[in-house]
């Protein structure tokens, strides 16, 4: 087994880090690296005796409790009862908007994504929400959304508990600062520099001479996540689990 991590396995470790603390992750369908990182999360927790981790993944019978998909998940997160969640986008711009209808303007979109079903519901009520795309461009991370499907910020009086925690992409993770309505790069992934951030993001953001290099996971991690995980992983995701690095 070699002791260097692919940049996937590198995501799924931070995902990890960024769930500390939670109690309850849902997941929702076709996300199969946010799915393994609350997975690794729950089997570092067991094997620290910390607090175990409830995991819910739509589409799962082995790792989801519920039996009525998205109506559960959406009632769960309403009473309070959902810590994290997970939310991408056609674009992802630098207020922390969530676009996921579609490119150019609305309703004459020249390009059409899946729609925003519960995204605004879910980004309102969720305390911890990760925004998490793997390409890291400046037609993703865009200055201004075309679309907003989920704002990232409300006006002052606007009853809202959840919204973004952290964005993270296949180049960098930053930290979002809610206070301001702003992203701050907090880690670069080995191979990329602050300045190659700079180029590839699309809207301005705060740190961005940021010379810390994202933690890699030890050898130890490295092995739990190429044994127990990609096994249970495959469960619901036999081909991606199927594409990471096994034991042997």
């Amino acid at each position: 087994m070699t002791s260097e991590c692919t940049n996937r396995e590198l995501l799924i470790y931070t995902i990890s880090r960024l769930l500390t603390g939670v109690r309850h992750v849902a997941v929702g369908m076709s996300s199969p690296m946010p799915a393994a990182g609350a997975m690794l999360l729950r089997a570092l927790n067991k094997k620290h005796s910390k607090e175990d981790v409830q995991l819910s993944i739509l589409g799962s019978i082995a790792h989801n409790a519920f039996t009525s998909g998205a109506e559960e998940l959406f009632d769960c997160a309403a009473q309070g009862r959902i810590d994290a969640f997970f939310l991408g986008g056609g674009q992802i711009d630098g207020k922390g908007n969530v676009n996921l209808v579609g490119a150019g303007g609305y309703p004459n979109s020249k390009v059409r994504w899946p729609g925003s079903y519960g995204s605004a519901y879910l980004y309102f009520l969720v305390p911890r929400v990760i925004l998490f795309r793997e390409e890291h461009s400046p037609r993703v991370l865009v200055d201004q959304v075309d679309f907003i499907s989920a704002p990232g910020v409300s006006e002052e009086g606007v009853y809202r508990r959840g919204g973004p925690h952290a964005l993270l992409t296949n180049a960098a993770l930053f930290s979002f600062q809610s206070d301001v309505g702003r992203f701050r790069l907090e880690s670069v992934h080995r191979g990329h520099s602050a300045r190659d951030i700079q180029e590839m993001t699309g809207f301005s953001f705060d740190n961005d001479h940021c010379e810390v290099e994202t933690p890699e996971p030890d050898a130890a991690t490295l092995a739990l996540m190429r044994g127990q995980i990609r096994t249970e992983l495959a469960e619901t995701y036999p081909l991606f689990a199927a594409s990471l690095p096994d034991a042997a």
